[in-house]
């Protein structure tokens, strides 16, 4: 046999020239991709599976005095997917218990039905972005529903944990709680505490996951920590603020009203029990109520106050003792001294002179006697006292949109409203400042600063809580003190007497019915008023009652059996014991 050596070498030769060149190229290649484009490779690669997701912090909650949740964070969750894993035609889904194949269009229509989603919407997603590694599906599902969607273990779709925001006493205090719209906090406490306490701050975190779309387990990583928002205590009784806005609801819907509000304060601290509206927002339903109720009308919505307003009156004349209870005048039908020709001051009915102590004057609500012992004082001392109990300043709560009032400057005060705003015309003011000016009277004449949000319980256990401020004087003590028991004679003999009356309590009141100025000139329609302090021999509980434009009574008997309703509430809920001596009683005429 005859070996051909020359050929066998030539092939081994070619045979490892070819392997050489083989191995060249992979070197050459390996070259390229660990050196030259390392860099590129690998940013994206990890473009390609790492993922970056927002955690939410949890907004902090909303509680009353007694720690009952007005509002909360509840968990939801964000159904996503990532389009660029899904196939159009089929895929991989768990039903009845076990992993199947099936038509793409049979797992969206089950993702729909869990979620409410349309299932159209859901197709487009997917085929729109074919790219995309991130869509959104349905946003802010229940923990329920995302536990039904991730049971069915279909491998391109995802979720994000999403708070939400819960009012689980709904329109109980939604007019100082507020709400959460698309754009963040729009009203209310969540809006006023929402930078000092209530606002959560968001982190965020990474995650790689495999080709196919499938998140790693262990791989997460967490970029920036979210934080939590505290808890808001506010100073009300939910129990007492629900109580008066169905006391409110019901006796403005018999009296076909317009709208009403209820304030409650304790009087020695300022602190507000209950500031009821009515109509009030649901926060849960925002478009269940008109856009004038979505807020706190007692502290946005001015009037005139009308009679009530008196005690301011002669509180200040007492303080500067100008008069005592039982300073007498006689009181003439019509008063015309030192007005315009052509005007006049009258009082609600028709009457010849009467002679009135000053206690008779505030029982009777005579607008006549109440302008003629102003005068005792000079406009710019009258001006002086009524901004000392508040009116022309917001109140210390700062409520959103809250309104000042107005009392016109000393300069532009006409001889009318000289007279008038000293029973509460040509001058305006809100329930809040209403009820600062009977908590000054029933605290001996000290005003405290009316107070919403006793402070903010952080996540860590700490608290901040709200400054008190400092109570101002107004009137002496003795004064504050005589203004009561006069008011005590209202709800002895004034003409809501029967209406106001509790047995076994004793009630300082005072009644107001205001007329209402439309286009410059005064209607036919009222806003009336009982505002009140129990119990009157040591008052501990400013009340206040109004009813915006009745239609089947328009005089301050409208609103008296609300104020005697929530005077009662009140006694209940802080057990105040009755009076074991008589109300003094002071004459009213002479």
């Amino acid at each position: 046999m005859v070996i051909n050596v020359r050929g066998s070498r030539r092939r081994l030769v070619m045979t490892v020239l070819v392997v050489f060149a083989i191995v060249a190229v992979f070197v050459v290649r390996l070259v390229d991709i660990q050196v030259v484009r390392a860099d590129s490779l690998n940013a994206a690669a990890d473009k390609r599976r790492i993922n970056t997701v927002t955690t939410y912090g949890v907004r902090g909650s909303i509680v009353d005095a007694n720690g009952e949740v007005l509002a909360d964070s509840v968990e939801r969750f964000d159904i996503t997917a990532s389009p660029k894993n899904a196939k159009l035609d089929f895929t991989w889904m768990t039903k009845g218990g076990e992993r199947v194949k099936v038509a793409t269009t049979e797992a969206i229509q089950a993702i729909a039905d869990l979620t409410g989603a349309d299932p159209n919407v859901i197709y487009q997603t997917l085929a729109g972005n074919p790219g995309s590694d991130f869509a959104y599906l349905q946003k802010a599902v229940t923990l329920d529903v995302f536990k039904k969607v991730r049971a069915l273990q279909i491998p391109w779709v995802y979720s994000n944990l999403h708070p939400a925001r819960s009012y689980p006493s709904g329109a109980i205090a939604g007019n100082l709680v507020g709400f959460i719209g698309t754009d963040g906090p729009q009203a209310g406490t969540e809006f006023q505490q929402d930078k000092q306490c209530l606002g959560a701050s968001d982190g965020t975190s990474t995650y790689e996951s495999s080709a196919d779309g499938v998140r790693l387990p262990g791989s997460t990583i967490v970029q920036k920590q979210a934080e939590d928002g505290g808890t808001v205590h506010l100073t009300i009784d939910a129990d007492l603020q629900w109580y008066a806005q169905q006391v409110l609801a019901d006796q403005g819907t018999r009296l076909g009203a317009e709208s009403g509000s209820a304030m409650i304060v304790e009087t020695k601290t300022g602190r507000i029990m209950a500031a009821a509206d009515w109509p009030s927002v649901d926060p849960n339903d925002v478009n269940g109520v008109t856009d004038g109720f979505w807020g706190a009308r007692s502290f946005t919505a001015p009037f005139e106050p009308g009679s009530i307003i008196k005690v301011a009156t002669f509180a200040s004349l007492l303080d500067q003792g100008k008069i005592t209870a039982t300073t007498k005048l006689t009181v003439p039908g019509i008063y015309t001294q030192g007005l315009p020709a052509g005007s006049s001051i009258k009082d609600s009915w028709a009457h010849g002179d009467i002679n009135y102590t000053a206690t008779g004057v505030l029982v009777n609500s005579s607008n006549i006697g109440t302008a003629m012992l102003s005068q005792k004082l000079s406009l710019q001392k009258r001006h002086d006292y009524l901004e000392a109990f508040g009116f022309n300043s917001d109140t210390a709560v700062d409520f959103l949109y809250e309104s000042s009032g107005s009392v016109l400057p000393v300069d532009q005060t006409d001889s009318i409203t000289n007279l008038t705003q000293q029973f509460g015309q040509g001058m305006s003011a809100t329930s809040a400042q209403i009820a600062g000016l009977y908590q000054t009277i029933g605290n001996g004449g000290v005003r405290m600063p009316l107070t919403l949000v006793d402070g903010c319980e952080w996540p860590d256990g700490h608290w901040t809580e709200t400054p008190s401020g400092q109570g101002l004087r107004v009137v002496s003590e003795s004064a504050a003190d005589t203004t009561v028991q006069m008011m005590e004679m209202t709800a002895q003999e004034g003409m809501v007497k029967d209406l106001v009356k509790i047995p076994g309590y004793r009630v300082a009141a005072k009644t107001g019915t205001a007329e209402v100025a439309e286009n410059g000139t005064y209607g036919d329609q009222r806003i009336v008023s009982v505002a009140g302090l129990i119990p009157a021999g040591d008052p501990q509980y400013a009340i206040v009652v109004t009813f915006v434009k009745p239609d089947t009574m328009r005089t301050s008997a409208a609103a008296a059996p609300a104020f005697n309703a929530i005077m009662k509430q009140v006694i209940k809920t802080f057990r105040i014991t009755p009076h074991t001596k008589g109300a003094p009683s002071i004459p009213t005429t002479w």
